[in-house]
This record gives C-alpha cells, structure tokens and sequence, in this order.
C-alpha cells in the first residue's frame, strides 16, 4: 500500500514508478545511447577531416576553430529551427544538431594532439620512407590518441546532456520523459528519468577511460618511467658532486 501511495502523494523517489513504467524507461535510454553514440562517431569523423585542414596553417586555421566555435555558441531551439526545412521532425535532425555542437571540442583537441607529435618522430618516419598518409595514420594518429580521447570524453557527457533537449520534436531520449514531467509536476519521472542521464555520463565517461587506458599504455608507462627517472637522478647528481675533486686554490698574484 505504501509503495502505491509514493505515487498518489508525487513523492520524489518512487520505486512503483519504476517497476510500472520500466519498459517505457529502457526504451527511452535506449534511445538515448543510440542518439548519443551516433552523434559523437559521426563527431569524430567529422572532426578530423576539419583539424588535418586547420593544421595547414593560420589561413585554414583560423576559419575552422572560428566556425566551430560559433556553431556552439547558437541556442539549440534555433539550431534545430535552422536544421527542420532539411531534417524535418526526425532523430536526423537532433543528430546533426549534437555533431555540431560536438565540433568545437573535438577538433581543438585532436588538432591540439597532432601539433603536439615531436617533429624529430615526423622526419624520422619520413627517413624510413613513410608518405603522408602512412605518416598520418601510422605515427601521428596514434601519438595523437590521447588528446584525440580526452575530447571525446569531453563531447561524449555533453552530448548525454544535450540529446534531452531533442524532446522538442519527440526524439530526446529521457528528454521525452523530463519535458512532461516538468511541466505537469510528475516529481518521480523528472528525478528517475534526470539520474538515469546522470549514470548514463557517469558509466560512458568510464567506459572511454578504460578504452583510452587500453589504447594508450605508453602514457601511463611513460609517467612512471620519467618519476622513477626523477628519483634516481638526485642520488646520483649527490654522489657525483662528492666524487668530483674539490677545486683548486686560486692563484696568488
């Protein structure tokens, strides 16, 4: 009876809410992962094309970090406004509109993770014959994937955040059930559906660590080699500065 009375009473934390509309709740995150991750590949793939031209040089630079840039700054309501004539009311729609969004940050960071390979590492590949495209996909990508990573970590838990607001034309995931709640007061969907977006981020934002943990081993290798490194240099400078002969006395004149 208790369980039946959360209801009745709107509390905030209502389990019968959740074991009533179960089914409406897995189809909604669902939806919801499948908004998110098509948004951030297509991001991805998007995004790299944009930073390989960014990297040309200021001239290139400058327009694409710009254009990015504004593309994020334009309120979704009138993004998808600007997107209907083309998309019309579909799940096309909002997920143009999220790999816009998505841009900004994913191309800084994988631009920002190419001009950060050494250039020693670029000519010694171009020594053993590599061409441009072997050189991209077989050196600097990978030496990129750690910033390439962190922006999709970035652009992965905005997104989970953003994909609600595609409720306006029906396609928002848990939007669906945040919006109506919202507006009639239903204070244990809004609660549900909200912590069900939050564990959502949560769980891809680990799901990516480990990925980025597993693609990127020399990182963590490298951090501990460079401390230990650290460490064994100050014995080592203390011992040499005893071995060395003490100076000569100056000269009189």
């Amino acid at each position: 009876m208790a369980a039946q009375n959360c209801l009745v009473a709107n509390d905030w934390i209502c389990w019968d809410y959740v074991t009533s509309r179960s089914q409406e709740l897995t189809d909604a995150t669902l939806e919801h992962i499948w908004i998110t991750g098509v948004s951030v590949l297509i991001g991805i793939a998007v995004s790299v094309p944009l930073a390989l031209l960014a990297r040309r040089g200021r001239r290139w630079a400058a327009p694409v970090l710009g254009l990015t840039t504004l593309l994020y700054t334009i309120p979704s309501l009138a993004m998808f406004s600007l997107l209907l004539p083309v998309f019309g009311l579909s799940a096309a729609l909002v997920v143009t509109g999220l790999v816009l969004y998505s841009l900004t940050i994913l191309v800084r960071n994988v631009l920002a993770g190419l001009e950060a390979v050494p250039e020693d590492v670029r000519e010694a590949a171009r020594g053993m014959g590599y061409g441009p495209g072997r050189l991209l996909w077989q050196v600097e990508l990978p030496l990129a994937l750690p910033a390439l990573l962190a922006g999709v970590r970035i652009a992965t838990v905005s997104t989970v955040a953003l994909t609600t607001v595609g409720s306006i034309v029906g396609k928002g995931g848990l939007g669906n059930l945040i919006a109506p709640a919202v507006n009639s007061s239903f204070k244990a969907q809004v609660l549900t559906a909200s912590v069900l977006c939050v564990l959502l981020a949560l769980v891809a934002d680990l799901l990516l660590l480990g990925v980025q943990r597993l693609l990127t081993p020399w990182t963590r290798a490298g951090a501990g080699a460079g401390a230990r490194a650290r460490a064994g240099a100050r014995p080592a400078a203390a011992a040499a500065a005893a071995a060395a002969p003490a100076p000569a006395p100056a000269k009189e004149a």
